[in-house]
């Protein structure tokens, strides 16, 4: 959108006058609100012109699939294929969330996400004291190939795309869907899907790292180096911004934040004597959707576009797949509520449309009773119709990118492409994603913008609906799904079965290679394939690499 000298000087002569006019109906009638602020703390103009678009169309909006990508990575989008609706799912034994996995694909569901309990995040196994009263609570319980090999029975891992949100233990839960694969007579180059191996958000926002920064920094590279020779069609991270944003930062930060550990995770395969090109290609990335419609399309918009600029100008990088931004997205969990559940029909079905109209790949869609509890069949099949209702009924993926050239969108794709930018370098100024996390930075401005966030709900500066404005006395919710404190006993018992049943020589012997080869530089995922194979517990092969790499104490931050 280019304007030359005479049209500028003109529209703000216009916008003068039309000031004026507004100003004086303001002195007799206010606004709404003093000032109106996004769910990203960004405040919102009244009004949005010409003058606050670009004129660099081709530099900074362009055509989609082609650079910058700010219009998206392919140049039809979804007129060639939707997004993949991969509902995210898993709870109690690997038995149900099979079951769970088969009701999804019934029902229409073009690809799995498997969510693990907090145990397996974390590298115990059901029968450690550390995992009383978690097993099988937050996802499903995974102690080894065993237990994997059911969660996948009769489901073909060559005709679905699979994304596993695992981080610390990634390379173990990898090598286990790789092994299954291979029972099946899956070539590993026909194995698709996404670990999400992201282990610098754990220290900034999550919570479920292992081991120090430099071991678990190694296992991602060498994941990166293993994958690019043997599962090309894997994706070896998805970088998430999404658990950054439900800790509460603003949309600007979820996307510095993310880009930061980015940037830091290639400096590190370049390091480790990777080029950049080998790996790049396979690099995704994990956002969230939350409630503000314009701003999150524009965050979408806007994060292509930068990590585009940072592969091709800061990485150098010639292929341009290195510099495409691929994006798997869910709605916002943070923003679901346990009072009048019903409603959160309404904010995933506007999450999933931003996500839509931003461009996403892949979406994960919230269950209404997740605020309470686990979600129920009925829920899920409702949050998956949500999906295919956008995508089959409401035209919103017939064109390309529709809302561009709205003033407000480009306006705003442009002020958070700016704004996150200004961050990443503050953030590279410091030493990189890592220096930052050590200093507290990030977790300070997550920390930050979550307590605005609730200071605004509490004092009714921001309405959450049913929460602090427009209640209702409710019954207590009936019919939620609880998983029993059994599942743990007959995990236990599984695993006791097991013990006795493998070679116990096998599992020692491919301990004891895995333990040498930690104590050197090469790569880990041979090891971690042979021991996963010999039916070594996910705890047993985490804990040879605790006792070598020790367990990562987070930092304090004030």
């Amino acid at each position: 959108m280019s304007y030359d000298k005479e049209k500028r000087n003109e529209m703000q002569a216009d916008l003068a006058k039309w000031q004026e006019k507004v100003d004086k109906m303001l002195s007799k009638k206010k606004e709404r609100k003093d000032v109106f602020i996004s769910s990203g703390a960004n405040e919102i103009n009244r009004l949005y012109t010409p003058l606050d678009v670009p004129s660099e169309y081709k530099e900074k909006i362009g055509l989609p699939g082609e650079y910058p990508y700010t219009r998206g990575p392919q140049s039809n989008m979804y007129r060639g294929k939707l997004w993949t609706m991969r509902m995210y799912a898993g709870f109690s034994t690997a038995e149900e969330s099979n079951k769970r996995y088969k009701y999804l694909l019934e029902n229409g569901s073009s690809g799995l996400s498997v969510a693990f309990d907090l145990p397996t995040q974390i590298g115990y196994d059901s029968d450690h004291e550390m995992s009383e009263g978690e097993v099988g609570k937050v996802g499903v319980a995974i102690d080894s190939l065993a237990d994997m090999e059911i969660l996948f029975d009769n489901i073909p891992l060559e005709q679905v795309s699979t994304s596993m949100t695992i981080n610390s233990p990634a390379s173990i839960l990898l090598a286990m869907y790789m092994a299954v694969g291979e029972k099946q007579g899956v070539s590993p180059e026909k194995l698709r899907g996404t670990i999400q191996n992201d282990i610098l958000k754990e220290y900034a926002a999550r919570g479920t790292y292992i081991f120090p920064v430099q071991p678990s920094m190694r296992l991602i590279t060498n994941i990166f180096e293993f994958c690019s020779a043997k599962i090309p069609q894997w994706n070896t991270i998805s970088i998430s911004g999404y658990h950054i944003r439900e800790a509460g930062s603003t949309a600007v930060d979820e996307i510095a934040f993310t880009f930061a550990d980015g940037m830091a995770y290639v400096k590190a395969a370049i390091k480790a004597g990777m080029d950049v090109d080998s790996f790049a290609g396979r690099l995704s990335f994990f956002l969230n959707a939350h409630n503000d419609l314009f701003e999150e399309v524009a965050k979408f918009r806007a994060a292509r576009r930068l990590w585009a600029y940072i592969m091709k100008e800061y990485f150098k990088a010639k292929d341009p797949r290195s510099w495409m931004f691929r994006t798997h997205s869910q709605t916002a969990g943070s923003m679901l509520t346990a009072q009048q559940v019903e409603n959160n029909v309404v904010r995933v079905c506007i999450q999933a449309l931003a996500a839509v109209l931003g461009g996403t790949q892949s979406l994960h869609t919230n269950s209404k009773d997740e605020a309470l509890a686990l979600p129920s069949e009925g829920s899920v099949r409702t949050a998956l119709r949500t999906q295919q209702i956008l995508g089959y009924e409401t035209g919103v993926a017939d064109t390309v990118d529709p809302l561009a050239g709205s003033y407000y969108i480009e306006a705003l794709t442009e002020k958070i492409y700016n704004e996150a930018w200004e961050k990443i370098q503050k953030i590279e100024e410091m030493g990189g994603a890592e220096r930052a996390i050590e200093l507290g930075y990030i977790q300070n401005e997550i920390q930050k913008a979550a307590y605005q966030w609730q200071m605004d709900v509490e004092s009714g500066k921001r309405v959450i609906v049913g929460v602090n404005k427009f209640q209702v006395e409710e019954p207590e919710p009936t019919g939620l799904l609880r998983v029993d404190l059994s599942v743990q006993k007959a995990q236990i018992a599984k695993l006791d079965a097991l013990k006795k049943k493998r070679d116990g020589i096998a599992v020692a012997n491919r301990l004891e290679e895995l333990r040498q080869a930690a104590k050197g530089d090469g790569n880990m995922m041979p090891y971690i394939i042979n021991a996963v194979k010999a039916y070594a517990t996910e705890g047993e092969i985490c804990g040879v690499l605790r006792e070598e790499w020790g367990e990562y104490v987070a930092a304090v931050t004030l």
